[in-house]
């Protein structure tokens, strides 16, 4: 019972900031439809900032309670300038090119974010690990975790449920929505679809950058971080289906328990599984498990 209940527990810390990652991506293919290749830079660069506050915090003597508001805040802050400053001033000139035309120019992005990472933060290992002994050690029945590690998984509910709350009602949700399911008759009432564009997008590389931040404490932060992160979202919105905030959800509950069952039961299948998983989807629901609602022309 307690070795179910590891592999259950460690696929829904796995799978808490996947969730916040592949939320970020299939809003993004949502609203733009563009399959964003640089996500994964987004996650890796909101980890890098959240290194550097934590670690400025502690040098000035404060507690890791600091640093955990302090990294949150300066990734929110500086992700969101990079997000609108991508989409300004690079994205919109491509705008009704060819989709292979956008996605070459996300590639060329995330490599420029690679080799700036570096240039930055250097290709050593960075570890942020103050905020980490935050919440302690917590037992769950008869399992001992650190808390921190538990923390995430009401986090990323959280974070899920002011996504879904905020598209579902509210009336910036709702003029979202509006663009996602038809663009051209958002235009014809009058919304500004550049704009939502904008906003999209920075909030999805927020959000790709506050997973990034709330596993830094957790993890080395180290050149090719990215590169599995970026997999492991893709896996995830293809499996719930592109555009499904609901989706994202189950995608990322069944590729965290498929990758902590295979820790523990068969390490070397770990990469294995994920695609099993997704070919098992696809088999049977080519659009993914939960597929977007489109309008159907007349």
């Amino acid at each position: 019972m307690n070795f179910f209940l590891t592999i259950v527990l460690d696929g829904l810390i796995q799978a808490s900031w996947l969730f916040i990652v592949a939320l970020g991506l299939t809003l993004v293919f949502g609203v733009l439809k563009i399959l964003n290749i640089a996500h994964g830079s987004f996650y890796a660069l909101g980890a890098y900032i959240a290194a550097t506050a934590v670690t400025m915090v502690a040098a000035r003597g404060l507690p890791p309670s600091v640093g955990f508001v302090a990294m949150l805040l300066s990734v929110a802050l500086i992700a969101s300038a990079v997000g609108l400053l991508l989409e300004r001033g690079l994205l919109k000139m491509f705008y009704g090119r060819d989709e292979v035309v956008l996605l070459l120019v996300t590639y060329a992005v995330f490599l420029i974010l690679e080799d700036v990472t570096k240039l930055i933060w250097g290709v050593n290992p960075i570890y942020a690990t103050q905020p980490y002994e935050l919440f302690g050690n917590l037992e769950f029945a008869g399992l001992y975790y650190v808390g921190y590690d538990l923390v995430l998984i009401p986090i990323s509910a959280v974070v899920g449920f002011a996504i879904w709350f905020g598209l579902n009602r509210t009336v910036i949700g709702k003029i979202v929505l509006a663009v996602i399911h038809n663009e051209e008759m958002s235009v014809s009432m009058g919304v500004r679809v550049n704009r939502v564009y904008a906003i999209a997008f920075a909030f999805g590389v927020l959000l790709a950058a506050l997973a990034g931040a709330l596993t830094a404490p957790k993890i080395s932060m180290q050149p090719g971080l990215s590169s599995d992160v970026i997999i492991l979202s893709f896996a995830i919105v293809v499996i719930g289906g592109l555009g499904s905030v609901e989706g994202a959800a189950v995608g990322a509950i069944l590729v965290g328990l498929a990758r902590a069952a295979s820790v523990h039961l068969m390490p070397q299948a770990e990469l294995f599984m994920i695609y099993l998983i997704m070919a098992a989807v696809l088999m049977f629901r080519p659009e993914g498990l939960f597929k977007r609602e489109t309008a159907r022309r007349i």
